[in-house]
Protein backbone atom coordinates (compact mmCIF):
# COMPACT_ATOMS: atom_id res chain seq x y z
CA UNK A 1 0.00 0.00 0.00
CA UNK A 2 1.22 3.44 -0.58
CA UNK A 3 1.86 5.15 2.54
CA UNK A 4 4.23 8.63 3.87
CA UNK A 5 6.85 7.88 5.73
CA UNK A 6 10.00 9.73 6.95
CA UNK A 7 13.65 8.20 7.49
CA UNK A 8 14.95 11.24 9.68
CA UNK A 9 13.74 13.91 12.14
CA UNK A 10 13.54 17.52 9.80
CA UNK A 11 12.09 19.35 7.67
CA UNK A 12 8.74 18.63 5.15
CA UNK A 13 11.26 17.64 2.80
CA UNK A 14 12.02 14.27 4.95
CA UNK A 15 8.39 13.35 4.10
CA UNK A 16 8.45 10.57 0.95
CA UNK A 17 5.46 8.23 -0.37
CA UNK A 18 6.47 4.49 -0.03
CA UNK A 19 5.47 1.06 -0.76
CA UNK A 20 4.64 -1.02 2.41
CA UNK A 21 2.67 -3.81 3.35
CA UNK A 22 -1.26 -3.80 4.21
CA UNK A 23 -1.78 -4.05 7.87
CA UNK A 24 -3.75 -7.21 8.92
CA UNK A 25 -6.59 -6.34 11.61
CA UNK A 26 -5.80 -8.51 14.81
CA UNK A 27 -8.23 -10.12 17.38
CA UNK A 28 -10.78 -6.99 18.57
CA UNK A 29 -9.61 -4.87 15.30
CA UNK A 30 -10.94 -3.36 12.02
CA UNK A 31 -8.97 -3.12 8.76
CA UNK A 32 -10.25 0.91 6.88
CA UNK A 33 -9.51 1.82 3.67
CA UNK A 34 -8.76 5.18 4.08
CA UNK A 35 -10.14 7.45 2.31
CA UNK A 36 -8.90 10.98 3.48
CA UNK A 37 -6.58 11.69 6.50
CA UNK A 38 -6.61 15.12 8.74
CA UNK A 39 -3.08 17.03 9.28
CA UNK A 40 -2.85 18.27 12.77
CA UNK A 41 0.44 20.08 14.51
CA UNK A 42 1.33 17.16 16.44
CA UNK A 43 1.66 15.70 12.80
CA UNK A 44 4.41 18.26 12.07
CA UNK A 45 5.57 18.88 15.24
CA UNK A 46 6.54 14.85 15.51
CA UNK A 47 8.17 15.28 12.45
CA UNK A 48 10.79 17.89 13.12
CA UNK A 49 11.40 16.56 16.61
CA UNK A 50 10.19 12.91 17.32
CA UNK A 51 9.92 11.79 20.54
CA UNK A 52 12.69 11.66 23.06
CA UNK A 53 14.83 11.99 19.49
CA UNK A 54 13.23 8.97 17.97
CA UNK A 55 11.94 8.85 14.88
CA UNK A 56 7.94 8.71 14.39
CA UNK A 57 7.45 5.54 12.64
CA UNK A 58 4.50 6.91 10.88
CA UNK A 59 2.52 10.19 10.85
CA UNK A 60 -1.41 10.86 11.16
CA UNK A 61 -4.28 10.34 13.37
CA UNK A 62 -7.38 11.44 11.86
CA UNK A 63 -9.08 9.02 9.57
CA UNK A 64 -11.90 8.57 7.44
CA UNK A 65 -12.54 5.21 5.21
CA UNK A 66 -14.41 2.22 4.90
CA UNK A 67 -14.17 -0.65 7.00
CA UNK A 68 -12.33 -3.16 4.61
CA UNK A 69 -11.97 -5.98 7.36
CA UNK A 70 -12.76 -6.94 10.82
CA UNK A 71 -11.37 -9.09 13.09
CA UNK A 72 -12.56 -11.82 15.43
CA UNK A 73 -15.10 -10.46 17.59
CA UNK A 74 -16.18 -7.47 16.30
CA UNK A 75 -19.59 -6.87 15.83
CA UNK A 76 -19.80 -2.98 15.89
CA UNK A 77 -18.73 -2.62 12.71
CA UNK A 78 -19.60 -4.61 9.12
CA UNK A 79 -17.12 -4.27 6.10
CA UNK A 80 -18.86 -1.39 3.52
CA UNK A 81 -19.70 0.39 7.24
CA UNK A 82 -18.25 4.59 6.75
CA UNK A 83 -16.13 5.45 10.22
CA UNK A 84 -14.03 8.48 10.96
CA UNK A 85 -12.26 8.33 14.36
CA UNK A 86 -8.58 9.19 15.64
CA UNK A 87 -7.33 5.35 16.39
CA UNK A 88 -4.84 4.73 18.87
CA UNK A 89 -3.95 8.28 20.23
CA UNK A 90 -1.15 9.19 20.69
CA UNK A 91 0.40 6.16 19.49
CA UNK A 92 1.30 6.58 16.43
CA UNK A 93 -1.10 4.97 13.61
CA UNK A 94 0.10 5.73 10.47
CA UNK A 95 -3.43 7.92 9.05
CA UNK A 96 -1.32 9.11 5.86
CA UNK A 97 -2.06 5.67 4.69
CA UNK A 98 -4.05 3.60 2.71
CA UNK A 99 -4.99 1.40 5.10
CA UNK A 100 -4.51 1.44 8.97
CA UNK A 101 -5.82 -1.06 11.72
CA UNK A 102 -7.24 -0.15 15.43
CA UNK A 103 -10.30 -0.96 17.83
CA UNK A 104 -13.58 -0.27 16.73
CA UNK A 105 -14.36 1.70 19.27
CA UNK A 106 -11.47 4.39 18.32
CA UNK A 107 -14.27 5.05 15.56
CA UNK A 108 -17.41 5.94 14.72
CA UNK A 109 -19.82 5.92 12.37
CA UNK A 110 -19.14 8.89 9.65
CA UNK A 111 -21.80 11.92 9.89
CA UNK A 112 -24.53 11.37 7.13
CA UNK A 113 -24.04 14.30 4.47
CA UNK A 114 -20.47 15.13 4.79
CA UNK A 115 -17.77 13.40 2.96
CA UNK A 116 -14.80 11.76 4.22
CA UNK A 117 -11.98 14.80 3.73
CA UNK A 118 -14.42 16.84 5.75
CA UNK A 119 -14.81 13.74 8.06
CA UNK A 120 -10.87 13.08 8.20
CA UNK A 121 -10.66 16.77 9.61
CA UNK A 122 -12.97 16.43 12.65
CA UNK A 123 -11.24 14.03 15.07
CA UNK A 124 -8.35 15.20 16.99
CA UNK A 125 -9.34 18.95 16.69
CA UNK A 126 -13.04 18.31 17.82
CA UNK A 127 -12.33 15.77 20.07
CA UNK A 128 -10.03 17.87 21.81
CA UNK A 129 -12.56 21.07 21.84
CA UNK A 130 -15.17 18.36 23.19
CA UNK A 131 -13.45 16.72 25.87
CA UNK A 132 -12.02 20.24 27.49
CA UNK A 133 -15.03 22.15 27.25
CA UNK A 134 -17.70 19.38 28.60
CA UNK A 135 -15.16 17.15 30.68
CA UNK A 136 -12.79 19.16 32.15
CA UNK A 137 -14.13 22.86 32.48
CA UNK A 138 -17.68 21.43 32.27
CA UNK A 139 -19.37 24.25 30.30
CA UNK A 140 -22.59 25.21 31.18
CA UNK A 141 -25.25 27.65 29.54
CA UNK A 142 -25.05 31.00 30.26
CA UNK A 143 -21.29 30.64 31.22
CA UNK A 144 -18.39 33.32 29.04
CA UNK A 145 -16.13 31.14 27.19
CA UNK A 146 -12.79 32.51 25.50
CA UNK A 147 -11.25 30.45 23.28
CA UNK A 148 -7.89 31.43 21.75
CA UNK A 149 -6.71 31.11 17.99
CA UNK A 150 -10.74 30.82 16.87
CA UNK A 151 -10.33 30.85 13.45
CA UNK A 152 -7.72 27.62 13.81
CA UNK A 153 -8.18 23.98 13.65
CA UNK A 154 -9.16 23.67 17.31
CA UNK A 155 -10.62 26.84 17.77
CA UNK A 156 -13.23 27.23 15.21
CA UNK A 157 -14.51 23.58 16.49
CA UNK A 158 -14.51 25.02 20.00
CA UNK A 159 -16.32 28.00 19.44
CA UNK A 160 -19.27 25.74 17.65
CA UNK A 161 -19.24 23.44 20.60
CA UNK A 162 -19.56 26.14 23.25
CA UNK A 163 -22.37 27.93 21.42
CA UNK A 164 -23.83 23.99 21.48
CA UNK A 165 -23.82 24.33 24.84
CA UNK A 166 -25.20 27.39 25.11
CA UNK A 167 -22.26 29.65 26.08
CA UNK A 168 -21.36 33.28 25.02
CA UNK A 169 -18.20 32.93 23.19
CA UNK A 170 -15.17 35.31 22.79
CA UNK A 171 -12.76 34.55 20.21
CA UNK A 172 -9.24 35.79 19.63
CA UNK A 173 -8.26 35.91 16.01
CA UNK A 174 -6.63 38.40 13.40
CA UNK A 175 -9.57 40.96 12.21
CA UNK A 176 -9.62 39.67 8.68
CA UNK A 177 -10.77 36.34 9.86
CA UNK A 178 -12.97 38.21 12.13
CA UNK A 179 -16.17 37.55 9.54
CA UNK A 180 -15.37 34.03 9.75
CA UNK A 181 -15.77 34.21 13.11
CA UNK A 182 -18.69 35.59 13.36
CA UNK A 183 -20.55 33.04 10.73
CA UNK A 184 -19.08 30.33 13.49
CA UNK A 185 -21.39 32.29 16.08
CA UNK A 186 -18.84 34.03 18.04
CA UNK A 187 -20.30 36.47 20.38
CA UNK A 188 -17.49 38.83 20.64
CA UNK A 189 -14.30 39.15 18.51
CA UNK A 190 -11.26 40.42 19.28
CA UNK A 191 -7.77 41.43 17.23
CA UNK A 192 -5.10 39.81 19.22
CA UNK A 193 -2.43 41.84 17.13
CA UNK A 194 -4.27 45.51 17.83
CA UNK A 195 -5.82 44.49 21.27
CA UNK A 196 -4.57 43.00 24.76
CA UNK A 197 -7.18 40.21 25.15
CA UNK A 198 -6.19 40.51 28.88
CA UNK A 199 -7.21 43.71 29.54
CA UNK A 200 -10.19 43.65 27.00
CA UNK A 201 -11.88 40.84 28.71
CA UNK A 202 -12.96 40.19 32.19
CA UNK A 203 -14.79 37.78 34.31
CA UNK A 204 -14.57 35.19 32.08
CA UNK A 205 -15.68 31.61 33.34
CA UNK A 206 -13.76 29.37 31.08
CA UNK A 207 -10.41 30.13 28.68
CA UNK A 208 -9.30 27.65 25.99
CA UNK A 209 -5.78 27.88 24.80
CA UNK A 210 -4.21 25.93 22.15
CA UNK A 211 -1.34 28.40 21.82
CA UNK A 212 0.80 27.94 25.51
CA UNK A 213 4.09 30.11 25.81
CA UNK A 214 2.48 33.77 27.68
CA UNK A 215 -0.64 33.13 26.70
CA UNK A 216 -2.03 30.93 29.86
CA UNK A 217 -0.19 33.53 32.54
CA UNK A 218 -2.12 36.02 30.53
CA UNK A 219 -5.59 34.18 30.32
CA UNK A 220 -5.45 33.35 34.03
CA UNK A 221 -6.00 37.53 34.76
CA UNK A 222 -9.22 37.08 32.29
CA UNK A 223 -11.53 35.03 34.53
CA UNK A 224 -13.48 35.14 37.02
CA UNK A 225 -12.79 33.18 41.07
CA UNK A 226 -13.18 29.86 39.77
CA UNK A 227 -12.80 29.79 36.30
CA UNK A 228 -10.74 27.59 34.42
CA UNK A 229 -7.86 27.18 32.17
CA UNK A 230 -7.98 24.78 29.67
CA UNK A 231 -4.44 24.52 27.98
CA UNK A 232 -4.01 21.73 24.98
CA UNK A 233 -0.67 22.16 25.41
CA UNK A 234 2.36 22.08 28.77
CA UNK A 235 1.37 25.00 30.78
CA UNK A 236 4.04 27.63 31.32
CA UNK A 237 6.04 27.22 34.65
CA UNK A 238 4.33 30.00 36.63
CA UNK A 239 0.68 29.03 35.83
CA UNK A 240 -0.21 26.95 38.62
CA UNK A 241 1.28 28.98 41.73
CA UNK A 242 -0.40 31.90 39.89
CA UNK A 243 -3.56 30.08 39.47
CA UNK A 244 -3.81 29.15 43.31
CA UNK A 245 -3.01 33.14 43.90
CA UNK A 246 -6.10 33.93 41.67
CA UNK A 247 -8.09 31.46 43.02
CA UNK A 248 -8.96 29.51 39.29
CA UNK A 249 -7.94 26.35 38.00
CA UNK A 250 -5.93 25.28 35.84
CA UNK A 251 -5.02 21.94 33.11
CA UNK A 252 -3.54 21.26 30.70
CA UNK A 253 -5.12 17.98 28.92
CA UNK A 254 -4.35 15.85 26.34
CA UNK A 255 -6.74 14.05 24.33
CA UNK A 256 -7.82 10.68 24.04
CA UNK A 257 -9.55 8.10 21.94
CA UNK A 258 -13.51 8.44 22.89
CA UNK A 259 -16.15 6.51 21.21
CA UNK A 260 -19.20 8.51 23.04
CA UNK A 261 -17.75 11.79 21.92
CA UNK A 262 -17.36 10.72 18.03
CA UNK A 263 -20.80 10.02 18.31
CA UNK A 264 -21.67 13.36 19.75
CA UNK A 265 -19.60 14.86 17.35
CA UNK A 266 -21.46 13.50 14.44
CA UNK A 267 -24.90 14.09 16.04
CA UNK A 268 -23.62 17.58 16.39
CA UNK A 269 -22.48 17.73 12.32
CA UNK A 270 -25.97 16.24 11.52
CA UNK A 271 -27.80 18.92 13.19
CA UNK A 272 -26.24 21.57 11.71
CA UNK A 273 -24.70 22.67 15.10
CA UNK A 274 -20.70 21.97 13.87
CA UNK A 275 -19.21 22.24 10.67
CA UNK A 276 -15.75 21.68 9.90
CA UNK A 277 -13.55 24.45 7.72
CA UNK A 278 -10.96 22.93 5.08
CA UNK A 279 -8.19 25.49 4.47
CA UNK A 280 -6.43 23.28 1.84
CA UNK A 281 -6.90 19.49 0.45
CA UNK A 282 -4.04 18.22 -1.03
CA UNK A 283 -3.07 14.51 -2.35
CA UNK A 284 -1.40 12.30 -0.29
CA UNK A 285 2.05 12.52 -1.88
CA UNK A 286 1.95 16.28 -1.12
CA UNK A 287 2.14 15.41 2.48
CA UNK A 288 4.99 17.80 2.55
CA UNK A 289 3.43 20.94 1.47
CA UNK A 290 0.62 20.47 3.41
CA UNK A 291 3.24 20.44 6.47
CA UNK A 292 4.54 23.30 5.07
CA UNK A 293 1.06 25.39 5.20
CA UNK A 294 0.47 24.26 8.59
CA UNK A 295 3.91 25.63 9.62
CA UNK A 296 2.71 28.91 8.61
CA UNK A 297 0.59 29.36 11.51
CA UNK A 298 -2.07 31.09 8.95
CA UNK A 299 -4.68 28.01 7.85
CA UNK A 300 -7.74 28.95 8.79
CA UNK A 301 -9.46 25.51 9.81
CA UNK A 302 -7.94 22.57 8.73
CA UNK A 303 -5.58 20.86 6.45
CA UNK A 304 -6.20 17.46 4.53
CA UNK A 305 -4.86 14.80 2.51
CA UNK A 306 -6.88 12.84 0.66
CA UNK A 307 -5.82 9.59 -0.18
CA UNK A 308 -8.93 8.23 -2.45
CA UNK A 309 -9.63 9.96 -5.24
Amino acid sequence: MRAIRQQTLGGPEVLTEVTVDRPEPGIGEILVRVHAAGVNPTDWKARAHGRAGQVPPALGFDVSGVVAQVGFGVTLYRPGDEVFGMPRFPTWVGAYSEFVTAPPRHFARKPAGIDHVHAAALPLAALTAWQALTETAHVEPGQRVLVHAAAGGVGHLAVQIAKSLGAHVIGTAREAKHGFLRELGVDEAIDYTKVDFAEAVRDVDVVLDPIAGDYGPRSLRTLRPGGTLVSILDLADEVPALAEELGVRAFAMLVEPDYAGMRRIAELVESGQLRVELDTVLPLAEAAKAHELGETGRTTGKLVLRVVD
